[in-house]
């Protein structure tokens, strides 16, 4: 059963007393009842039209209302989907068949206003990180002067979830990250530049400049341009630097290297030296070693080059003074050594060529070297024999000392330092004894080195085998000779003798006074006294050994011919003349000898 609401019930109540009303007033008027009914009538018709405007108005409300709460739910539903919010609990499902429009329309309406300030702040974050992954790409593309021309951004199109703003965020750190290593990149290419600009010299500014004008700024990590075409463009400045450079370092090492050959071939002084030393220490560094800003500049190639020009131009005007000191040197070289100089290469020859023109001073001066190089060599591979020859001459000093000593009367004195000479006169014997071995060794090796280099082995111009062999030959004469000499006096002393019994004894005619003036001796280094060196006369009873040193006396000039010298034979007619002479003396001066018939 229908149970009335308290208004209906005030309405109902309040009609019917009206209609009581309305009737008592019809009754008074004395209305019929046809008019009565009538105008009844039409008062029903008025009630239902006014009703039924009332539920027109009200059903059009709930539409509305039922428009508003779809609306807010579909705002609802779109702002879910862009930001994600799938799992948002919404009571429209569950509760929309118990709920009244009003009560939907004022749930729905807070959630849509929240979700909204969130999409607004979301909009933001995606702004906000999609501007900074555009401004990278463009940075990267070389675009970055359009960054805010163009905004690609829809926000209506757009993704707003928490997974898209995840994916924006791995995005950002990936170009942040090549930001990152095309900027290092981009700084170590420019370190490079500036290093091989300041070894070469070069604009630093002027050269990173060309590749792009953000090279050049002061605050570089903010405006350095980190596109393809920027690295690109340091790569291949790098490349012409390091060309440049290669090229510079070799011109400049050639010209050192003239420079120092020039120096050293004119003795250019230390101070001349000093003005390029600079650069003269780059010819024993490599191309990567050389960083001293300037070294491979301009200024300093166009500085050496003239330099060069002008010792170039003074070796002409001095090549002939050069010439003849280089082939002084290798003179000098070649009489340490006892080597013949080249005869090529002759003071007179040498300034006849160069003052004909039909040798180039150069090429004569390069010639000069290159003997001085083989003389050098040549004196390496020498040096053991001739270390032999000096101990051979040694020992015939000693031996010509001896003899000297041996010959004066007067060395058992008990002057000063006659125990000295005693001492070396013994020392001496030791050493003579050895001279047989000592010559007959160094002829073995001296042609063992001839086997070995395929040439004879020449001591000033003389072939040493050949001096050696004359020596040993002379040195056997003389032996012979003295004793042949011993025999001839032990046959004077004899017939001395004889003379002495029959005619009494008398002086000798043998002493001389020439032990007497002097006894030949001079002082030497260490206090005691030295027989002088004498040269033995055609009638002496020793032949003259000729060694390298008498051999080397008898050259002239630089240019000595190749002979052998050998030793005089021995005038035995002169000697056996003499020595008659000499018993002759020697009767004939004894007074009141027998008539000779």
């Amino acid at each position: 059963m229908f149970m009335a609401s308290p208004t209906s019930v005030r309405t109902s109540t309040g009609c019917s007393s009206l209609l009581r009303e309305l009737q008592q007033l019809w009754n008074d008027i004395g209305e019929s009842e046809v008019d009565r009914d009538r105008m009844l009538l039409d008062l029903e018709r008025e009630c239902l039209e006014v009703y039924r405007r009332k539920v027109d108005e009200v059903a059009n409300t709930k539409a509305r209302l039922h428009q508003s709460v779809a609306a807010k739910e579909a705002e609802l539903a779109t702002l879910m989907a862009a930001l994600g919010e799938l799992n948002l609990y919404s009571p429209t499902q569950t509760e929309k068949k118990a709920t009244s429009l009003k009560e939907q329309l004022a749930f729905v309406t807070p959630l849509v206003e929240d979700l909204k300030l969130k999409k607004e702040e979301r909009v933001k974050q995606f702004v906000e990180i999609r501007a900074q992954i555009d401004k990278i790409i463009a940075e990267i593309s070389g675009y970055s002067h359009l960054i805010s021309a163009v905004n690609s951004f829809n926000l209506e199109e757009q993704d707003l979830s928490s997974r898209k703003f995840t994916e924006y965020q791995t995005q950002l750190r990936t170009l942040q990250k090549e930001k990152s290593e095309r900027l290092h990149k981009v700084l170590e290419y420019v370190n490079e530049v500036h290093s091989l600009c300041g070894v070469l010299g070069l604009d630093f500014g002027k050269s990173v400049g060309d590749v792009h004008p953000s090279l050049r700024g002061a605050s570089i990590e903010q405006s350095t341009n980190i596109s393809d075409s920027t690295l690109e463009g340091l790569d291949q400045t790098i490349l012409r630097l390091k060309t440049e450079r290669k090229v510079r370092f070799q011109k400049l090492k050639d010209i050192v290297a003239s420079l120092s050959e020039l120096w050293n071939l004119m003795d250019s002084t230390k101070e001349e030296r000093s003005n390029f030393s600079r650069i003269t220490s780059i010819l024993g560094s490599s191309e990567l070693e050389v960083l001293e800003p300037g070294a491979l500049s301009m200024e300093n190639i166009e500085q050496a080059s003239a330099e060069l020009e002008r010792l170039t131009k003074l070796k002409a005007s001095r090549m002939k003074e050069l010439v003849m000191k280089k082939r002084s040197e290798l003179e000098d070289i070649c009489h340490k050594t006892h080597i013949e100089p080249d005869p090529s290469t002759a003071p007179e020859k040498s300034n006849a060529l160069i003052d004909s023109g039909l040798v180039d001073p150069g090429e004569l001066l390069a010639n000069i070297e290159a003997q001085i190089n083989k003389t050098k060599d040549e004196a390496l591979s020498r040096k053991d024999i001739m270390d032999r020859i000096v101990r051979w001459l040694s020992a015939c000093d000693e031996e010509n000392w001896l003899e000297e000593y041996n010959q004066d009367d007067n060395r058992y004195s008990a002057g000063r330092g006659a125990h000295i000479n005693l001492k070396r006169a013994e020392r001496a014997r030791i050493t003579i004894n050895k001279i047989p071995a000592i010559v007959d060794n160094l002829i073995n090796r001296t042609l063992a080195w001839e086997d070995e280099k395929k040439k004879l082995f020449l001591y000033d111009g003389v072939r040493l085998v050949s001096i050696l062999e004359d020596y040993k030959l002379a040195r056997q004469q003389k032996e012979e000779e003295k004793k042949r000499h011993r025999d001839q006096k032990k046959l004077q002393d004899l017939l001395l003798t004889e003379k002495e019994s029959l005619y009494g004894s008398r002086p000798s005619p043998r002493r001389t006074s020439s032990f007497r003036k002097s006894n030949g001796y001079r002082a030497n280094g260490n206090g005691s006294m030295t027989p002088t060196p004498r040269r033995n006369s055609v009638g002496s009873p020793t032949t003259e050994l000729l060694t390298p040193r008498s051999y080397s006396g008898r050259q002239n000039g630089y240019f000595r011919e190749m002979r052998r010298l050998s030793t005089a034979p021995l005038n035995f007619v002169a000697i056996a003349k003499e020595d008659t002479m000499s018993f002759s003396s020697v009767g004939g001066s004894e007074p009141g000898s027998p008539p000779q018939g």
